[in-house]
């Protein structure tokens, strides 16, 4: 998968890498914690990059992108990929976010209401009780033996630099185990479409993604028959869902591509 146009952008101080892949109206995909834009969305960059002009941003201490010492949060990785968009002259772009790329895009909504299009937010969250009983107690006796080898491999492949390595390990899970629940106000203010996306057996409970969903106004809901994040890519043990994942794309395809409310 040989992008268009890669590069860094210079962005609050740091560099941050980028691809892009295809025309018309552009895509903004934003990866999931511990990992990287091409890990997350190697399977819908395929089949998307055809019908959108696709931009797929490393954020902070990830991939390719460069490192902060200071504790990451959601907002400051909004500002970072609004700051990309907008040097790469993007005024108004839709936004995918997975994982925690998901609280990114919505953080994005919520500060920059003028550039989001639409929102697809797939496998995220907004309050400590929506993910899986036991999640935050296992943050906190995690250590980077517990990362996934996958993720860990990626990473080196992309940055050679095992303490760069573990300043993102530190920096993601310093950054969930004091997660704070946000306001509904964050969700309610969302102006843009949003197209929420889970599986019904996911880190977060599918019932508080639907609770997200009643929360923002005119909000869809899209429940499937996986873990997290295997709809759009590989699972755990390495098997991709080709069909899954082809449903999925086609979902997010006629959701941004209809012009009145996705029904």
């Amino acid at each position: 998968m040989e992008p268009d146009e890669q590069g860094f952008c210079e962005a609050n101080g740091i560099s941050l890498y980028y691809e892009t892949y295809g025309q018309g109206r552009p895509l903004v995909l934003v990866h999931g914690g511990g990992s990287s834009f091409r890990f997350d969305y190697r399977e819908l960059a395929v089949r998307l990059r055809d019908r959108y002009r696709l931009i797929g941003i490393d954020l902070q201490n990830h991939g390719r992108s460069g490192h902060r010492q200071e504790p990451e949060t959601f907002e400051q990785d909004a500002r970072d990929v609004i700051a990309v968009v907008e040097k790469l002259g993007v005024a108004k772009a839709s936004f995918m976010g997975f994982s925690n790329g998901g609280n990114t895009v919505m953080q994005i909504a919520h500060l920059s209401p003028a550039i989001a299009e639409k929102l697809i937010v797939a496998s995220s969250f907004y309050k400590r009780e929506g993910m899986a009983d036991g999640f935050f107690e296992g943050m906190n006796l995690a250590t980077i033996d517990f990362m996934p080898q996958v993720l860990k491999e990626n990473f080196l492949s992309l940055n050679p630099d095992e303490s760069a390595l573990m300043n993102m390990f530190e920096k993601d899970s310093r950054r969930m185990i004091g997660f704070r629940d946000w306001d509904k106000s964050v969700l309610r203010q969302i102006k843009a479409p949003v197209l929420f996306i889970a599986g019904d057996r996911d880190v977060m409970k599918p019932g508080h993604v639907a609770e997200m969903c009643r929360e923002v106004p005119g909000a869809r809901l899209m429940i499937l028959p996986a873990g997290h994040g295997n709809y759009m890519m590989a699972d755990e043990s390495g098997h991709t869902d080709q069909a899954l994942i082809d449903f999925t794309a086609a979902q997010i395809c006629r959701f941004l591509d209809a012009r009145q409310p996705f029904t």
